[in-house]
C-alpha cells in the first residue's frame, strides 16, 4: 500500500472520493465493469488490471476502480471513452481494457502524466506538503465535458463553420444540457465575447445575433445592448443603433462612457 499513498500524493487526480465517485455516469457501465450482483449475496471477482503504464503495475482492480469512476465523473464519459468496451459484466469477455486500440486512452496517459508533473512541481516550487495544496485533477479543468473549451471557443468555432444560427442552436441546446453544471459559463459574459468577438472580424450580422440571443436570456445586460449597438453601427443602421446604446444607458446610467458614445451618435445622426 505505500506505493499506492505515494501515487496519491504526487498525482491530484488520484484523490478520489466515494462522493465523487457515485456521480460516474450511468447507461454505459462503470470503468473497469460495475460489479453486477453476484451469486449467493457476494460480489463476482474482478479481473485483475493489465497493461498499467501510468499507474502501478501491481494495483489491484479494487484500487483501479474507484479512480477511473473519478475520470468518469470528471469527463462525463463511460468506460467506451477511452477502452475497447462492450458492456456490463466486467467479465465480458467483449470487453478489452488492457488495450491500446483508441487514442483517448493514449491521450488521457499524456494527461495523467501532465497533472502529475504539475502537482509535483507546485509542491517543490511552493515549498508546500502534497496535503495543504490544491492538487490538478482532471476535474480541474474538464468540469463535466470530455473536451474542456470554453464555450465563446465553441461557438466561434460552429459560427466560423456552419453559421452563427447553428451556432446559437448549439449554445440553447447545451444550455439545456449544462445549465446549473460546472461544464459551461452561462453567464452573459459569453454571449457577449462571441458578438464582440465577431465585431473583431468584420461579422457585424453575427454580433447582432449573439448579442439579441444573450439578451434574450439576460435583459439587463447593458454592456449586451452596447455591443448591439456597435453592430448595427456597422451596417450603418443608426437608428437601431442609437436605441440599444440608449437602453444601455438606461439600464447603467453611470456609465460616462456609454453616454458619450450615445451623444456622438445622436450627434451625427
Amino acid at each position: 500500500m505505500k506505493r499506492f499513498s505515494t501515487s496519491l500524493t504526487l498525482v491530484g487526480v488520484l484523490l478520489v472520493t466515494v462522493a465523487i465517485s457515485a456521480q460516474a455516469p450511468q447507461g454505459g457501465g462503470r470503468a473497469g465493469g460495475a460489479a453486477p450482483e453476484g451469486r449467493g449475496g457476494g460480489a463476482p471477482q474482478l479481473p485483475a488490471p493489465k497493461n498499467l503504464t501510468f499507474f502501478p503495475k501491481d494495483f489491484t482492480a479494487q484500487q483501479i476502480l474507484p479512480v477511473m469512476q473519478n475520470f468518469n465523473a470528471a469527463l462525463g464519459v463511460n468506460c467506451g471513452y477511452c477502452h475497447v468496451f462492450d458492456g456490463p459484466p466486467a467479465t465480458n469477455p467483449k470487453n478489452d481494457f488492457a488495450s491500446d486500440d483508441k487514442e483517448t486512452k493514449k491521450k488521457a496517459r499524456v494527461m495523467l502524466a501532465l497533472a502529475r508533473d504539475v502537482n509535483m512541481k507546485l509542491q517543490s516550487e511552493l515549498g508546500k506538503p502534497a496535503a495543504e495544496l490544491t492538487n490538478v485533477q482532471c476535474i480541474t479543468c474538464h468540469r463535466g465535458v470530455a473536451i474542456p473549451k470554453q464555450l465563446v471557443t465553441v461557438m466561434m468555432e460552429t459560427a466560423g463553420k456552419e453559421g452563427v444560427n447553428k451556432a446559437i442552436a448549439q449554445y440553447n441546446d447545451l444550455r439545456k444540457q449544462y445549465y446549473g453544471a460546472q461544464a459551461y459559463d452561462f453567464s452573459d459574459a459569453t454571449l457577449f465575447n462571441a458578438a464582440t468577438q465577431s465585431l473583431a472580424a468584420n461579422k457585424p450580422d453575427d454580433a447582432i445575433a449573439f448579442a439579441q440571443t444573450n439578451l434574450a436570456y439576460h435583459g439587463n445586460s447593458a454592456r449586451s445592448y452596447q455591443v448591439l449597438s456597435q453592430g448595427y453601427q456597422r451596417k450603418m443602421d443608426t437608428n437601431h443603433a442609437i436605441q440599444a446604446l440608449e437602453k444601455a444607458v438606461e439600464l447603467d446610467p453611470m456609465n460616462q462612457g456609454f453616454k458619450n458614445q450615445l451623444q456622438q451618435l445622436k450627434g451625427g445622426a
